[in-house]
């Protein structure tokens, strides 16, 4: 169960900036709500004009009076409900802004737990869920609820033997249906996590198109999807009886309040308590109550996907990164110095964890490039992810230029570390978006700057329309070279201090190589570079070699005098074939 207070947490923190439009939708809406109660009163004294034979000056003001109030409180109805809607998706719309900033803002590791369409389901699909709960909160639940109160005082007003048994019913009513929902919410939570967990296997589906055509496992993937709808469909199922026996109670109460009003009026009637017109005001103002409660109800089927929703909203809002808080330390600008000092890490926190790095210790001089070499799985990778800050090491502290990482800002250290991996992340989007992520503020004669000082003016122009060529997700229709071109060029438009190229050229052939080779000797210029390298030719550029084996440093020193000397492991590699040792 989602206590109230969560629900009024969220309406307060995201309507707050709304304030001025929350307010005069409070002051139409409740004008509303002012005619719907004036308008029976009007033809209580209608009928009971007529009955006592008063003539038709006496009653075409009323009825007159009573279309306008009727066409004017359709006319608030339509502006309240106007209200609602903008104030709602204004709300949700800055709701996903914040869960996006927060998920971006994890570390790694919480990502590789988590696929991509897991996140867009939790982060769209349960916002959306919320969505009616922002915009109808005010007219189906506050309005109604306040509409009800103001007919139970009118129908107090008017025999307080039929205001008491209509409250009573009203309470009961009430009590039963919070009950209900009470018992809901944890349904529809189930039913919210197993639809991200269908679109989560979407997503990777999406993603290995390929692999999966390619080796014949479209079957297969279709009997894992179908065991993930087998499971989900119950939980649907389930999660709709609670609507159903709201919905059937709902009716059940109608009937009851319509028998209670029917005995009750007529036995007034019979004493002389009422009249004719007191009867038909009654019996109206019950029945004017049916449609609050159902809508009421409605909107506990709202609240009880809703209170799914804020329970894995608040999850994955108290989700916290293994990352430390944000530093207020800036980093200087040119090439940065890079240190490890005694750092360990492991991709799980939880004790006997497979550790990757073990006390690892090296400084990287500034403007210094150094080939990273090791064999698969030696945590080569791991500490490019610790240089780009992806991770957090457990124990020991990576600086770079003297600032320990956890205590740079983060916008200073996203500027000053660059990282080109072999598989180039592209965006349905031009060129021209895809080198400066999006930032307009970036003028053109900069990009076209950096891609002359690249030497990689040919590749621009082998471009249908140049920086505004548009590009497809995933390849977007370039070359694996040509996707590596565009990766240097975002790099250097930064203007980092530290490089950090994951074998960067190893999927090139050999035409593209020789201007991508051009391209990275310029992108190390006056930087510090770390290279991790599978061959011989990749670590030619290097000033120091660097050799991991098992998480743990075991040579690490200038290229040309490891090369000259017999008894290191560098030229063991050089002896035997890097590419076979390595492998």
């Amino acid at each position: 169960m989602i206590p109230v207070r969560a629900y009024f947490n969220l309406l307060t923190d995201y309507l707050r900036p709304l304030r001025p439009r929350v307010v005069l939708l409070s002051v139409v809406l409740f004008g509303t709500i002012g005619l719907q109660l004036l308008n029976p009163q009007l033809i209580k004294r209608f009928i009971d004009g007529a009955l006592e034979g008063r003539g038709a000056s006496a009653l075409i003001p009323l009825a007159v009076t009573f279309m306008l109030v009727a066409v004017a409180q359709q006319g608030l109805a339509i502006w309240s409900t106007y209200l609602a809607e903008d104030i709602g998706w204004t709300a949700t719309n800055r709701l996903r802004a914040n869960l996006t900033d927060h998920v971006i803002r994890l570390d790694m590791g919480f990502h590789k737990g988590h696929s991509s369409g897991e996140l867009i389901e939790r982060i769209d699909g349960d916002v959306t869920a919320l969505s009616n709960f922002f915009s109808a909160m005010m007219i189906k639940v506050v309005g109604n609820g306040a509409l009800v109160v103001g007919v139970l005082v009118m129908l107090w007003l008017e025999s307080w033997i039929v205001g008491l048994s209509v409250t009573v019913f009203t309470v009961l009513a009430l009590g039963a249906m919070t009950g209900l929902h009470r018992m809901a919410v944890p349904r529809w939570k189930a039913v919210r996590a197993s639809a991200a967990e269908a679109f989560g296997f979407v997503g990777e589906v999406v993603e290995g198109t390929e692999d999966i055509t390619a080796n014949g496992a479209g079957p297969y993937m279709e009997e894992r999807f179908n065991e993930i709808l087998r499971r989900w469909l119950p939980q649907t199922i389930r999660g709709w009886m609670g609507w159903a026996w709201m919905w059937s109670t709902t009716i059940v109460l109608y009937g009851l309040s319509t028998s209670i009003v029917f005995i009750l009026g007529s036995w007034l009637f019979g004493i002389g308590t009422l009249t004719i017109g007191s009867v038909y005001l009654v019996f109206h103002y019950v029945e004017m109550t049916r449609h609050p409660m159902e809508q009421i109800r409605a909107q506990m089927e709202d609240l009880q996907k809703a209170g799914a929703a804020i329970d894995r909203v608040d999850e994955l809002m108290e989700t916290r990164t293994r990352l430390k808080a944000e530093g207020d330390q800036a980093i200087n600008g040119g090439a940065l110095r890079v240190e490890f000092d005694d750092v360990t890490f492991s991709y799980a926190d939880e004790d006997g964890a497979e550790i990757v790095l073990h006390d690892v210790n090296f400084d990287i001089a500034p403007g210094r490039v150094v080939g990273l070499l090791g064999r698969t799985g030696s945590g080569k990778s791991t500490i490019a992810r610790l240089i780009t800050r992806l991770y957090e090491p457990q124990t020991g502290t990576v600086r770079l230029g003297g600032v320990a990482t956890g205590d740079a800002r983060v916008a200073d250290f996203r500027k000053r570390v660059g990282m080109v991996t072999q598989d180039v992340q592209l965006f349905r989007a031009s060129v021209r978006d895809n080198l400066t992520f999006f930032n307009d503020e970036i003028p053109e004669d900069r990009i076209l700057d950096a891609i002359h000082r690249l030497e990689l003016d040919p590749w621009l122009a082998s471009l249908p329309d140049g920086l505004d060529t548009l590009l497809e997700s995933g390849s977007g229709g370039l070359s694996a070279g040509q996707a590596q071109l565009l990766a240097f060029t975002r790099i250097f438009l930064e203007d980092p201090g530290v490089v950090v190229l994951d074998e960067a050229s190893s999927r090139l052939d050999p035409a593209t190589e020789a201007l991508i080779e051009r391209a990275v000797d310029h992108l190390l210029e006056a930087r510090t570079g770390i290279v991790i390298a599978h061959r011989l030719g990749t670590v030619t550029r290097a000033d120091d070699i660097l050799i991991l084996d098992n998480g743990r440093v075991v040579e690490f020193g200038e290229r040309s005098a490891l090369a000259a000397d017999p008894d290191s492991r560098f030229s063991d590699l050089l002896a035997t074939g890097m590419e076979e040792v390595l492998a």
